[in-house]
């Protein structure tokens, strides 16, 4: 049973792994396995089982000792919690080498998450079309997120002009935005923003590699 509560509480850590284990999930259902063991499920998503039971935990009851969890089920749990059954209309603010990338993929792997309009102040770029979009001035923003009911925003401006793009995405109304800038922006506290910085990333990885090893 979900715990509700738990649910609006979980670390952020926690938080960020219950995609990867839902993609997972759907993986291992459309291969036809019904019940897997948290050992199991480790081999598959390369996360320790403890911190897969321990995320779990979180959640409330999913599973029980000695039979593993039902993984009908989990799909179910995790795509309530993560509302992927709801499309997710989302507003890509920069079509640079990154945007143009993320517009390719326009996330191929969730049939619930689609960008839906293109943004820059490029005037080389405002009024022309790419890969099926229309490139809008920033000028244009709040009218045409709330025209196409766009509920997220993807920023990938160079970080001297992050702030001044979360801006106008705030204005707009917009509370959910992916940063691909690493410097923080100020924000409203209802204004959620994830950061990407590809960078640190890289260096965890290199680190991790490293020491892996010289273990």
């Amino acid at each position: 049973m979900i715990d509700e509560k738990k649910c609006k509480e979980l670390p952020k850590a926690t938080a960020k792994r219950l995609p990867l284990y839902l993609r997972y999930l759907k993986i291992l259902g459309g291969s036809g396995v019904s019940r897997i063991k948290s050992k199991e499920f480790s081999e598959v998503t390369q996360v320790p089982s403890a911190t897969i039971r321990r995320d779990f935990s979180h959640l409330g009851e999913l599973g029980r000792s000695g039979y593993g969890y039902d993984v009908p089920y989990l799909i179910e749990v995790f795509n309530s919690i993560l509302n992927t059954q709801e499309e997710k209309r989302i507003a890509l603010v920069g079509y640079g080498n990154l945007g143009r990338a993320l517009v390719n993929n326009n996330f191929r792997r969730n049939d619930n998450l689609k960008i839906v309009c293109v943004f820059d102040n490029n005037p080389e770029l405002i009024g022309k079309t790419f890969d099926g979009f229309e490139i809008h001035s920033m000028d244009e923003f709040e009218r045409v997120s709330k025209e196409q009911e766009v509920a997220v925003a993807i920023t990938t401006v160079p970080s001297q002009y992050s702030q001044s793009a979360v801006d106008v995405i705030v204005q707009s109304g917009i509370t959910a935005i992916l940063n691909f800038a690493p410097d923080r922006v100020v924000v409203p506290k209802e204004v959620h923003v994830q950061y990407i910085d590809l960078t640190t990333e890289l260096q965890t990885l290199i680190y991790f590699d490293e020491n892996l090893i010289k273990s």
